[in-house]
């Protein structure tokens, strides 16, 4: 249920003075107002007395929206509409970001809100002293009954109502009470749960409460019991936490890592990862928001002071590493959790980067052995959270979860260990490690260890099942899911860019970013301005706005699998270049050397080429073009015969076409 300072129907708010609206406002939740809030209210009030004499419904001030961290100014409920009104006091223009924010509001609402799913939402910006108003009905391809935002000044506003709801006149009347009381379950990026948790918010807050969706609270509950009772008994002990893509895995680390920062009851944790583009984004986004709070408090905070205690709470996984090889003490936490820790590196690579690029002739460990003997140094109890993702190893030297479960079997057999019931799925290539370290070990398996359900898309938690099955060549299956998932989540193919981006800029409404991205191994789209050897920056990309060039949404820059395994988007545009082709007998994996294509014959290349095609087709919110270009018979590179196999092959699942 979302909140609100003041409710009132339309017929008695007319009745009241100014004085007394503001009045219940600020006494509502001891609403902390300021002189130049007063001022705005002084004239919002007036404004919507002119604009809604006559009409009967109900009125709304400070409308919460949790997941965005703000409130509408105000909603009007006439007949069978919802107006999502943002007033500009003072303001002469209809400035693009403020045309994003109240588009953002009825998002915000029409996604997560569930009585507004059906309702007809109209976004409102009202620039009190623009000299025109822009007063058009325009519904999008979405047929949602969201429509574009209207701008329109302070005397147009009256006609602005008028006009959308003769346009909507034939619909039920809304039940305004049920609409107050509705279940509010959003469904954040990766980088607002960051910010709403360091900025010591709950999960509960921030995320769906439905019962598809539970397991999230009940997997961070059960590592937490673990803690205590670690700490208490004075026990080590090693979680492994599985999940599907997008399931929260990261937001559990999170969770777990902001519920125990409190370092004088010697709690201590730091979230670590191994994928340096995610850090680098979270770390950004937390520091830029430290700093507009401080700013909106009046306090001036260096975005360097700022980022200093960001750095503690979330850390690259190697700068961890490095600091413990030189330092012999026990480290500062005594949680340490270690997101994607599939990713860690076997033996042989760690041995080698440490004899080359570290001076280390007499390293020998793995990297899962020498990360647990970093919290092994503490005298009475360490936690180790590993987080989990299947079929996600993409780089040469990642051993996968198996390496973690040798580790503790060859040099931590003291360490009590704690398994999601799901590792001994064949995703995981941990079965037989597992039944080794039960030889010597204590194992306990926990059911509530595992996260089942994607949370990346709210609007299909099948996705993953379906890139699975599709790239499993499960045929029937494949299509079978993708007509339960298409109706809310659109994925469309198409052999042209121009049109996949077409698609992506109509989808994509208010702030929704959208970009494009491709395998690593793609060095045959050059033709399309397409380099995956031209450097980007992840910070920009993900976290910059429309006017800038470096942002995913110039579709200039892309990102391969590397720079989005972890984030998301909520619009992709998949490019599928030569490297991974499909045929009766399997997929046919390639690299391109020189001048040609060369199959790639290693397995573990292959598997890694194969993930590479899951974290791209997993990282849309909200739906995707895929993009097989025609071949050329001018190119040697790019035959036909490279890339029309794979399309025929996606359109076989009943993907529809642009």
């Amino acid at each position: 249920m979302l909140n609100y300072y003041f409710k009132d129907t339309i017929e008695s708010f007319l009745l009241k003075s100014t004085e007394e609206i503001i009045g219940l406002i600020t006494m509502a939740n001891q609403f902390d107002s300021t002189s130049n809030q007063n001022k705005s209210w002084e004239q919002q009030i007036p404004i919507l007395k002119s604009a809604l004499n006559g009409y009967s419904g109900t009125i709304f001030f400070e409308f919460s929206v949790p997941r965005m961290g703000k409130r509408i100014d105000s909603l009007v409920i006439v007949d069978n509409v919802v107006f999502v009104i943002e007033f500009k006091v003072g303001e002469n223009r209809f400035l693009y970001y403020q045309i994003e924010q109240v588009w953002d509001y009825a998002l915000d609402l029409k996604n997560f809100h569930k009585p507004s799913h059906n309702l007809i939402l109209a976004p409102v910006l009202v620039a009190s002293e623009s000299k025109k108003s822009f007063i058009e009905i325009i519904t999008t391809s979405h047929n949602d009954n969201l429509i574009l935002p209207i701008k329109t000044n302070k005397e147009d506003l009256k006609e602005a109502i008028k006009s959308t709801l003769i346009f909507f006149s034939e619909t039920e009347i809304i039940n305004v009470d049920e609409y107050a009381k509705g279940s509010y379950s959003p469904t954040p990026t990766i980088i607002e749960a960051a910010i709403y948790l360091f900025n010591n918010h709950s999960v509960e807050e921030i995320t769906r409460s439905d019962a598809a969706a539970i397991n999230l609270t009940t997997t961070t509950s059960a590592i937490s019991e673990i803690i205590d009772f670690a700490k208490l008994n004075r026990k080590k002990i090693i979680c492994f936490v599985t999940g599907v893509p997008g399931s929260g895995k990261t937001l559990v680390g999170l969770k777990v890592a902001t519920s125990h920062l409190d370092a004088e009851k010697g709690n201590a944790s730091v979230y670590l990862s191994g994928n340096g583009p995610l850090v680098a984004v979270l770390q950004e986004a937390l520091t830029r928001d430290k700093v507009r709070r401080e700013q909106e408090i009046g306090n001036k905070l260096s975005k360097g002071r700022a980022k200093e205690s960001v750095k503690a709470f979330i850390q690259i996984i190697h700068h961890y590493r490095d600091a413990y090889l030189v330092d012999p003490s026990p480290p500062y936490d005594h949680v340490a959790i270690f997101d994607e820790a599939q990713r860690a590196w076997d033996k042989e690579q760690t041995v080698k980067f440490m004899m080359q690029k570290k001076n280390q002739p007499q390293f020998d460990y793995s990297e899962p052995e020498f990360l647990i003997s970093c919290l092994d140094r503490h005298k009475d109890w360490a936690v180790i959270v590993c987080l989990v993702g299947g079929g996600q190893e993409i780089n040469t030297g990642e051993a996968g979860i198996s390496e973690w479960l040798k580790a503790i079997h060859n040099r931590f057999q003291e360490w009590e260990v704690n398994i999601s019931s799901n590792l001994i799925d064949t995703e995981y290539s941990a079965i037989d490690a597992i039944k080794i370290l039960q030889e010597k070990c204590k194992v306990n398996f926990n059911d509530a260890l595992h996260l089942s359900v994607s949370m990346r898309s709210f609007r299909a938690e099948n996705l993953s099942l379906f890139v699975k099955n599709l790239l499993d060549l499960n045929i029937g299956e494949a299509k079978n899911i993708l007509l339960n998932i298409s109706e809310n989540y659109p994925i469309v193919l198409t052999r042209d860019l121009t049109k996949a981006k077409k698609w992506l800029k109509e989808k994509a409404r208010g702030s929704e970013r959208y970009g494009m991205i491709v395998s690593s191994q793609a060095q045959r789209l050059k033709p399309f301005a397409i380099d995956v050897k031209s450097p980007m920056n992840p910070v920009n990309w993900f976290l910059d706005d429309k006017d800038d060039v470096r942002s995913s949404f110039y579709l200039e820059d892309v990102a391969t699998e590397y720079k989005v395994q972890g984030l998301e988007l909520d619009w992709v545009c998949v490019t599928w270049d030569g490297d991974l082709r499909y045929s009766e007998n399997g997929w046919k994996p390639f690299s391109f050397s020189g001048n040609k294509w060369q199959n790639i014959h290693k397995e573990e290349r292959k598997r890694y080429l194969v993930n590479a095609y899951r974290v791209l087709l997993t990282r849309a919110r909200q739906g995707m073009v895929i993009v097989v270009p025609e071949g050329n018979i001018e190119d040697h590179t790019r035959k036909a015969e490279y890339y029309d196999p794979t399309y025929n092959y996606l359109k076989t699942l009943g993907i529809n076409t642009l």
